[in-house]
């Protein structure tokens, strides 16, 4: 995709307190743009959102909200009704282009959010305003949950075998660079682009051993096995039916299964396989990095 001469704009940020959202707005600020933070309870207001919209004349629209549970009432409350009413907002104020940070799972969806987040897909490609939908892969926020595990001298969990699964994170920096690097760009208009972070993809049981290497600790490894959350999901799921506790918590057994053995690449639709080299690449910022500046905190 071509980098166009930047061109400040007049600019309303939907997230922007969320890590991505952060990392977002101030990249927009240091390329010099006027940016607008949508505060999140004006999402669902429509006069409030209306008055923030009118006020700050946006030219173009980001969106980097999400459910941040993933259950069925957040997802449909977050992830498809607030972006609708931000999309509505946007074309009433007279914005040319919305961009919607969504994300790579959506190609094989299962789960209630992924779901929500494709029917506003479906709902901004209709739209009729300029629209580009960005399908990051891992983010390293996603794979930092096991550093604190590992300086402690505890061993590194994998499912199965922790090759199951492979990704191409992509740190927040590279991320928000990829956004801004969107807008205006007549090459990312009317698109669905996947991206992930420089490669190659890494499995489970390589970013454990990563890991441990930047830590020089020798390799530990715990092996779990994914069918526990099969386990889990079906338990819960008798009570679902009478308790919205118990469908919340069958939800979270599902999308914890997902992780587990489901790829973050790009879905080869000749195949049905997971590919890395049909998932872009972008960025400078590696994983390894990322993990020293983790543990210098530790």
């Amino acid at each position: 995709m071509s980098q166009p001469a930047l061109t400040p704009r007049r600019i309303a940020l939907a997230g922007a307190t969320g890590t991505i959202g952060q990392a977002v707005l101030r990249q927009l600020e240091a390329e010099g743009h006027s940016v607008t933070s949508v505060p999140r309870n004006a999402l669902a207001d429509g006069a409030k959102l209306a008055a923030v919209m009118a006020e700050a004349r946006p030219e173009v629209v980001i969106s980097c909200i999400a459910s941040r549970s993933g259950a069925p009432r957040d997802a449909q409350a977050v992830d498809y009704a607030a972006n609708a009413a931000l999309l509505q907002a946007a074309q009433a104020a007279g914005a040319g282009q919305f961009i919607l940070l969504s994300a790579i799972c959506v190609q094989k969806p299962l789960l209630a959010f992924q779901h929500a987040k494709l029917k506003f897909e479906a709902e901004l490609a209709e739209s009729g305003i300029g629209y580009t939908i960005i399908r990051p892969t891992a983010f390293f926020k996603s794979l930092s949950g096991q550093v604190k595990r590992v300086a402690a001298g505890k061993p590194f969990l994998i499912f199965g075998d922790g090759n199951l699964t492979r990704c191409k994170p992509i740190s927040d920096g590279d991320l928000a660079r990829f956004i801004a690097g969107c807008i205006g760009n007549p090459d990312a208009l009317g698109r669905i682009l996947p991206i992930g972070g420089p490669g190659p993809a890494i499995s489970l049981q390589e970013q454990g051993e990563l890991l441990f290497r930047v830590a020089d600790k020798p390799p530990r490894f715990r092996s779990v096995s994914p069918r526990i959350f099969d386990w889990a999901e079906r338990i819960l799921a008798l009570g679902a039916p009478f308790s919205g506790w118990f469908a919340e918590k069958a939800e979270y057994a599902r999308i914890a299964r997902y992780y587990a053995t489901e790829s973050m690449l790009v879905l080869d639709p000749a195949t049905g396989e997971y590919s890395a080299e049909l998932t872009p690449e972008y960025g400078s910022e590696t994983l390894e990095s990322h993990y020293r500046r983790l543990l210098e905190g530790v």
